[in-house]
């Protein structure tokens, strides 16, 4: 059970747009979240938030330093 693969997805934040704005955008286009800078990223498993953090550097790779685990909700089974 321990060995399953789950799949990971890490927002740095979210943003509403229209599809007209979306199928304007290119290279270097600039799209505002509704996060501040310097705000936590959200780490979620098959779709679940579990945790949040931070970006850091992990030799020439991007990374997550967890922060904060979150709390399950009543309806999720615990381990």
């Amino acid at each position: 059970m321990f060995d399953l693969n789950v799949s990971v997805q890490v927002a740095v934040g979210t943003a509403s747009i229209t599809v007209r704005d979306c199928l304007k955008l290119r290279r270097h286009s600039v799209v505002r979240l509704r996060e501040s800078a310097g705000s936590d990223l959200s780490l979620s498993l098959n779709g679940v938030l579990v945790a949040s953090g931070e970006v850091v550097i992990v030799d020439d790779s991007t990374a997550i330093r967890i922060a904060d685990i979150a709390q399950p909700s009543s309806s999720e089974p615990t381990l």
